[in-house]
């Protein structure tokens, strides 16, 4: 199973097939998930609710590292947070079947959060804030951390080693990465926060509202950091932030210090992600998606993006 196409021998058969191998009878309804770093799909069960079946992406995490993760939902899950966490089959949750990992997960459906409501986000922030408090029981070992070493310096060795950058830019993409890596270093050095197990994706598309309330999916992402990371991405604005806040405070405490890791945070995502799409290039469903990544103003106006946000932490 090649690296270049890593899902080419996931067909709708193999899928079917692996649910069924887990104890399920499928009724040959599938339906492919939005998904880009694993292959998601929601399978029909014969005389049941649907299932998910996620089939993760070879060689990304070890099985410790998944493990991890699954541990990590079903702790919270245990403690009654409204988190979709997999099913044990047989004792175990990280299954194979042809060559490939996967688990299987109830389906939940929901809404988008509405991001713009005072309600809404005073109850994200009481439930992330319940939610840091089982993760900080506890680290991970497996799954790393929220840092400059992985979403800066090993992004940007991702988009060095493809053919998407264009050569006459790669002296200033490597120079502004480097600074940008130092400059994010220094500043958590600075503000030396606790760093406990997080979503560590949560953003309003892993976040599904129904009427009794929010629930959050995909913790593929989960790592070591800072809380404010998990806050961050939900406040399109600094309002929005203080509502999150106030509902986080109500069940534990905040280090308002870390409201200066929001920038730096911001700048590791959108160097890690230009790397994740530079990495992940020879699969065919990256340039698909990501087309615009191949033109070379893309690049332009992110090594531009780059300058200004370097120049920014710089006067900070």
């Amino acid at each position: 199973m090649g690296t270049e196409a890593p899902y080419d021998a996931l067909s709708p058969d193999v899928v079917l097939d692996a649910v069924d191998a887990a104890g399920f009878a499928t009724d040959g309804r599938l339906l492919a998930l939005a998904s880009y770093e694993n292959r998601v799909y929601q399978v029909g069960v014969e005389d049941g609710m649907p299932l998910v079946a996620k089939f993760y992406r070879p060689g990304r995490w070890s099985d410790d590292a998944i493990a991890e993760e699954h541990a990590f939902a079903l702790e919270l899950a245990a403690a009654e947070l409204p988190v979709v966490a997999p099913l044990r089959i047989g004792g175990a949750t990280l299954l194979a079947h042809a060559g490939f990992r996967y688990a299987l997960y109830p389906r939940r459906g929901g809404r988008a959060p509405e991001l713009e409501s005072t309600e809404h986000l005073a109850w994200m922030g009481r439930l992330l804030a319940r939610l840091h408090g089982i993760g900080a029981r506890a680290r991970f070992r497996e799954r790393g951390a929220i840092d400059a070493d992985t979403f800066v310096r090993a992004a940007a060795r991702a988009v060095l080693a493809s053919n998407l950058l264009p050569e006459r830019l790669a002296d200033t993409y490597r120079a502004r990465t480097d600074a940008l890596a130092a400059l994010i270093d220094a500043r958590f050095a600075a503000i030396a926060p606790a760093t406990l197990r997080l979503h560590g994706d949560c953003h309003s598309g892993n976040v599904l509202w129904t009427d009794s309330g929010p629930h959050f999916v995909d913790l593929d992402d989960a790592r070591m950091g800072p809380a404010v990371q998990d806050l961050w991405m939900l406040a399109p604005s600094r309002q929005a932030l203080d509502a999150l806040l106030d509902g986080y405070g109500e069940f534990r405490d905040f280090d308002w210090s870390e409201l200066q890791l929001v920038e730096p945070l911001r700048v590791l995502r959108q160097v890690h992600w230009a790397g994740w799409v530079a990495a992940r290039w020879l699969d065919p469903a990256f340039p698909r998606a990501f087309a615009y990544v191949g033109e070379a103003r893309w690049w332009e106006q992110h090594v531009n993006d780059l300058s200004e946000v370097l120049a920014h932490l710089q006067d900070d």
